[in-house]
């Protein structure tokens, strides 16, 4: 388990079952003639309340990591627990259930269903799990004010700008309280005062108790987490605890300690 930045001290009791546990996991396809191996014997665990960035450049295994942690994707061998369940003992159903319980999904571009509210896209999820229409809106009005849309509850997608629709985003992904929020690339469509605002939001929530894996390839966007992953190759080269240094008014991140 890695120690919080020195500036940020720890609001949540660490638990003993990590949020993520992955031994061994590898991942290969077969296109054509080829197999290529894009994970390799990844092992990773997080826990409850951590917050991490997976960096890596093109290639590195990233985006086969990402799918993996979502469960969009299984693995060719190897073991991974979600928050103490089994992934490789799901059927088809059961893993969608369970990725509609325990992750947050935020991606890069926003995903929001066009031509409905904003209030209507946080309500989604709750649709799928089963939610009575006055609880639904009751939970992603209280979702939305937490990002500071609270008043843009009507508006529609087309009718927002890039950061506010990533907020929607954001409203989206905790409105059914996960275990796990998970954002693949969250401020890459978004300009730079959006790009603050939108992190702002990810350490509030960290702050408040709730675990955050971001994929991302700037260093200035990862030196807001706590835990900085790196790949390369399809392995884990390097895993510590991020030191943010000031170039001008960019945050870098590096690591205190490697692997």
């Amino acid at each position: 388990m890695m120690a919080a930045r020195a500036d940020r001290s720890p609001t949540t009791e660490r638990h003993e079952r990590p949020v993520i546990e992955i031994d061994e996991v590898v991942r290969t396809y077969v296109i054509g003639q080829t197999t290529v191996r894009a994970l390799r014997g990844v092992s990773l665990r997080i826990e409850r309340g951590e917050y991490v960035a997976i960096m890596g450049p093109s290639g590195s295994g990233k985006s086969t990591l990402m799918n993996t942690l979502g469960c969009l994707d299984a693995p060719t061998s190897g073991r991974y627990r979600l928050d103490g369940v089994d992934v490789a003992m799901l059927d088809e159903d059961d893993l969608s259930d369970l990725r509609n319980r325990k992750i947050g999904f935020v991606f890069q571009g926003f995903n929001l269903v066009p031509r409905i509210s904003a209030l209507a896209n946080v309500e989604l999820p709750m649709v799928y799990a089963g939610l009575t229409r006055s609880a639904r809106r009751h939970r992603a009005t209280r979702a939305l004010e937490a990002v500071g849309m609270g008043r843009r509850l009507d508006h529609g997608s087309n009718e927002l700008s890039g950061g506010q629709q990533q907020r929607v985003a954001i409203a989206r992904a905790i409105v059914t309280n996960p275990a796990l929020i998970l954002a693949d690339e969250p401020t890459g469509n978004l300009d730079s005062r959006s790009t603050e605002d939108v992190l702002a939001i990810f350490e509030d929530l960290n702050g408040s108790g709730r675990t955050v894996v971001m994929i991302t390839h700037e260093d200035d966007v990862a030196a807001h987490a706590d835990r900085l992953v790196r790949l390369a190759d399809g392995r884990v080269v390097a895993d510590g605890t991020v030191i943010a240094e000031s170039d001008s008014a960019i945050g870098r991140a590096r690591l205190a300690r490697s692997v």
